[in-house]
């Protein structure tokens, strides 16, 4: 069970889609989908037959029945039934379709509600979920994960895909909202699954949690970012001196307890201004700013918009 303070919680805490791009695609071989609609996180679930995932830069993943791949952008891979298959298609930003050679597709190849591909029954076919827009996937958690990851059916089984099969085609008052909230769950659940599994490279922030020091510290900031912390005050709370603390935090963490903060902060923010209506200067005071001022600057200096216009791009 994830509580307060469990940093999984707080690292999976980020996925809220909003109007994902979710879609059922059938194909039959020979077939291939270059994919640079540069989405910060794309989820491809394979439901019948078996494809690759062939990334510009890094190892080929394969896909049989039942496993899952997930990208990290912005980096542009091709899907494909086999490596070397030429792209029949082209997915660019917004959704937007087009052939290789740049002619848009024009609806040629949907196939119904949330179906594209070759025919509805095709031998191969993937359900695929995009957060099309920065925000919508926490920072830290993309930091986290390596371009292209995958799960086989034989260390998770996804409970969601006959549910996804059937909700998919589905065309009802409020049918976004689900499709949202089941991409956020499958999005969760195999992230969990892949952070749990032994071999996997957790992020350092996340191994330091095991360190006597650096661990209260990480729990305290979690549990109440919106707390006037300073390094002195969280050294004493673990403690060591500020310089024992500000060594240690950086060689385990890879940053500085203040810019631990802020990141924390300012992620937190940017949820708020997603999935509020609260003003900049209720959100400031909310997760620890002094001002909405203080929090703008902030915001901006790390994620190059202001919060206002951050709320404008996820709503």
């Amino acid at each position: 069970m994830l509580t307060r303070g469990d940093p999984l919680a707080g690292l999976l805490e980020g996925p809220r889609a909003r109007g994902a791009l979710m879609i059922r695609a059938c194909f039959d071989p020979p077939w291939a989908v270059r994919v640079e609609d540069r989405a910060p996180l794309t989820v491809m679930l394979m439901v019948r037959g078996e494809g690759w995932v062939v990334p510009d830069e890094g190892a080929d993943v394969r896909l049989r029945a039942g496993d899952l791949a997930i990208a990290r952008g912005p980096g542009p891979y091709t899907c494909a039934d086999v490596p070397g298959t030429p792209p029949q298609a082209l997915i660019l930003p917004a959704g937007q379709c087009a052939y290789p050679d740049g002619r848009p597709l024009n609806g040629s190849m949907d196939l119904g509600v949330r179906t594209w591909g070759d025919r509805p029954d095709g031998s191969t076919v993937v359900l695929i979920g995009t957060y099309p827009m920065q925000g919508e996937i926490s920072g830290r958690l993309l930091d986290a994960l390596p371009p292209l990851l995958s799960l086989s059916s034989d260390v998770w089984q996804c409970p969601l895909t006959p549910l996804l099969m059937e909700e998919i085609i589905r065309d009802e008052p409020g049918q976004e909202v689900v499709l949202d909230r089941m991409l956020d769950l499958l999005v969760i659940a195999a992230l969990r699954a892949w952070f749990a599994r032994p071999e996997a490279a957790a992020p350092a922030w996340y191994q330091a949690l095991a360190d006597p020091v650096v661990g209260r510290v990480l729990r305290l900031v979690q549990d109440d970012p919106a707390h006037p912390w300073t390094v002195a005050s969280l050294a004493a709370k673990a403690g060591v001196s500020r310089a024992a603390l500000a060594r240690r935090f950086s060689d385990l963490v890879g940053e500085p307890p203040m810019t631990y903060l802020t990141g924390r902060r300012l992620a937190l923010a940017a949820a708020r201004l997603r999935d509020t209506q609260d003003t900049i200067g209720a959100i400031a005071r909310h997760v620890g700013y002094g001002s909405a001022f203080a929090l703008s600057s902030a915001f901006k200096r790390v994620y190059g918009v202001s919060p206002q216009e951050h709320r404008t791009r996820t709503s």
